[in-house]
């Protein structure tokens, strides 16, 4: 009898394992980086490659990291969103793993609604945050910190419901704090 319980246990249980897994969302992946500083990094911006773009200079600020590339399909849906963050927190592109002149030609096209963007042509900064694939976005508070990572496509609704509460709060801690 016992060769048969431990079979059926073991598939049981495998099986439960499996179910819970599918509930699971894959954009919610934990980031070892939330509430730990941001990586440095030193970039050429896309538009002034004699130009940096620092960790540090941002120091000091809320601000709002995208990581986009031309070649994303998901980052041209994600653009008009990101676009209205646009005047309401400091706005820094992470172009990634892209051409200059492509980048700046879909920025040409699209509109640019940033106020800075990195040129991180071999994706070492990139990998320095963590970034799984484009479009990622991460919001970093006045202290240089990560304070939330959004994996894909920013929609509206993630936008209205997450991104914009937490650069309020993080904003109105600046301001007292």
């Amino acid at each position: 009898m016992n060769r048969f319980i431990w079979p059926l246990v073991i598939f049981v249980a495998v099986s439960v394992l499996l179910w819970k897994g599918l509930a699971l969302n894959p954009r919610e992946i934990p980031s070892a980086l939330i509430d730990k500083p941001a990586p440095k990094f030193s970039l050429a911006t896309l538009h002034q490659p004699d130009i940096e773009v620092t960790r540090d200079s941002l120091s000091g600020r809320v601000w709002v990291l995208n990581v986009w590339a031309s070649w994303c399909v998901a980052c041209l849906h994600e653009h008009p969103i990101i676009s209205q963050l646009a005047g309401e927190v400091y706005l820094v592109g992470l172009n990634y793993k892209d051409g200059r002149e492509d980048a700046l030609n879909w920025l040409g096209r699209n509109g640019n609604p940033y106020d800075t963007s990195g040129f991180d042509q071999l994706g070492d900064v990139g990998i320095d945050y963590g970034v799984y694939g484009v479009p990622e976005t991460f919001v970093i508070d006045q202290n240089g910190n990560i304070r939330y990572k959004h994996i894909g496509p920013v929609t509206q609704s993630d936008l209205d419901e997450k991104l914009k509460p937490i650069i309020a709060a993080l904003q109105a801690t600046a301001k007292t704090g």
